[in-house]
C-alpha cells in the first residue's frame, strides 16, 4: 500500500536533479565565509528581497530566533499574533535565548491589524512596561491554514513600526507560497520588513536550511549570534546548492500545490463528517474540523488507509500539499475520505 504523506511540506525529499546539484557543489569553510555556494545563495536571496546581505542557517526556527536576538535587548517585549510559530513552535526560545517576553494578540485568520499593533506598543516613557523591541508577522500563517497576510495591512503595519521606531520582522517560512498565490514579488515584501527569514526545506523541497536577510550590519551581528547558537557550519555548500536549485526550479511548482490543496479542501467541504472554512484555504495548507469524535481517531483510521495527517487540536486536522504528492495522490485521498467519512 502506498503512503501519501500529508503531514507537512517538510517531508519533501531531494529530487535526483537536486541531489546532482548537491554532489557537484563547490564548497569551502562557511564559518570563515569561504564557501562559494553558500555565498551565492545568500546573495541570491538577499537580492530577491532587495536586502544588503543574507545568512544561511540550519532552520527557520534559528532564523526567527536570530532575528529576535539581533533586534532586541534582554527585557524587551516582542509583539506576535497569538498563534505565531515563534510563540507556539519554537520551544520558548525567545525567552530562553534573548531574555524577551512575548505579547500575544489574537488575530483574524492569523492577521493582526495595524491598529491592534499600534495600541499594543508600550510607551517608552512608562517605566512599568517592558519596551517593545520587535514586531513579528508570519506569512503565510501556519496555524491559520496557510493564509496570506494582506499586503495593504503590511504597509500600514510598517508605517506603525517606523513611526514607533520598532524593527519589523517577517517569519517568511512559506513566504514564497504567498508570493505565488498573491502574485506579489519578493521585492515588494522586502520594502516593508527590516528582516525576513525564508525556509528552503518546506514547499521548495530542499532538505535543510533557511536564509535570513537584512542590512549588512544586522546580518554581521546575526552571524555572531549564529555561531553562539551553534549554527555555524563548515563545508555546507552541499546544502546551499539544494537551496539554489529549489529557488531556480521549484518556486513555480508551488502553484500546483495550491491547486491540490484547493481540490482537497472543496471535497472535504462536501463530506458530512467534517467542517471547513474554505476562504482560509489560500495556499497549500488545509485545516478542517471533525463533527463527532476526535481528530486522533480520524488520523488513526486514515493511517490504516495509507494517508498521513497531523492533529491540530482534539477536533482539528491538518493536511499540507507539496512536491512529493501528486494530483493522483490527492484524488486517491479524496476517494478514501468519501468512502469512510461521508
Amino acid at each position: 500500500m502506498k503512503t501519501i504523506d500529508l503531514r507537512s511540506d517538510t517531508v519533501t525529499k531531494p529530487s535526483p536533479e537536486m541531489r546532482a546539484a548537491m554532489s557537484a557543489a563547490e564548497v569551502g569553510d562557511d564559518v570563515f565565509g569561504e564557501d562559494p555556494t553558500v555565498n551565492e545563495l545568500q546573495q541570491v536571496v538577499a537580492r530577491m528581497f532587495d536586502k544588503e546581505a543574507g545568512l544561511f542557517i540550519p532552520s527557520g526556527t534559528m532564523g526567527n530566533q536570530l532575528a529576535v536576538k539581533t533586534h532586541t535587548q534582554p527585557g524587551n517585549e516582542i509583539i506576535l499574533e497569538a498563534d505565531a510559530h515563534i510563540f507556539k513552535y519554537e520551544a520558548g526560545a525567545a525567552g530562553m535565548l534573548s531574555g524577551v517576553i512575548t505579547k500575544i494578540i489574537p488575530g483574524t485568520n492569523g492577521v493582526l491589524s495595524a491598529d491592534q499593533i499600534d495600541r499594543s506598543v508600550n510607551n517608552l516613557d512608562d517605566i512599568h512596561a517592558a519596551p517593545t523591541g520587535l514586531i513579528a508577522l508570519e506569512n503565510t500563517h501556519n496555524r491559520a491554514g496557510g493564509t496570506i497576510y494582506p499586503i495593504e495591512e503590511i504597509k500600514k503595519i510598517a508605517d506603525v513600526a517606523r513611526r514607533r521606531n520598532i524593527p519589523l520582522h517577517l517569519d517568511g517560512a512559506r513566504v514564497m507560497n504567498a508570493c505565488v498565490a498573491a502574485n506579489i514579488k519578493p521585492l515588494e515584501y522586502g520594502k516593508y520588513f527590516d528582516s525576513i527569514s525564508i525556509c528552503l526545506s518546506k514547499g521548495l523541497g530542499a532538505p535543510v536550511g533557511s536564509v535570513l536577510v537584512g542590512t549588512k550590519p544586522f546580518i554581521d551581528k546575526a552571524r555572531y549570534f549564529r555561531k553562539a547558537f551553534g549554527g555555524g557550519m563548515r563545508q555546507v555548500g552541499i546544502l546551499a546548492a539544494a537551496g539554489l536549485y529549489a529557488l531556480r526550479h521549484n518556486v513555480d511548482k508551488l502553484r500546483e500545490d495550491h491547486l491540490k490543496a484547493r481540490k482537497l479542501a472543496e471535497s472535504i467541504s462536501e463530506l458530512k463528517s467534517f467542517t471547513i472554512d474554505l476562504p482560509t484555504v489560500q495556499t497549500n495548507i488545509v485545516i478542517f474540523s471533525v463533527k463527532t469524535g476526535t481528530s486522533y481517531a480520524i488520523i488513526d483510521k486514515l493511517k490504516l488507509q495509507g494517508i498521513l495527517a497531523i492533529p491540530f487540536s482534539d477536533v482539528k486536522i491538518r493536511f499540507v500539499t507539496h512536491l512529493d504528492v501528486s494530483m493522483d495522490d490527492i484524488d486517491h485521498t479524496i476517494s478514501i475520505l468519501k468512502k469512510h467519512f461521508n
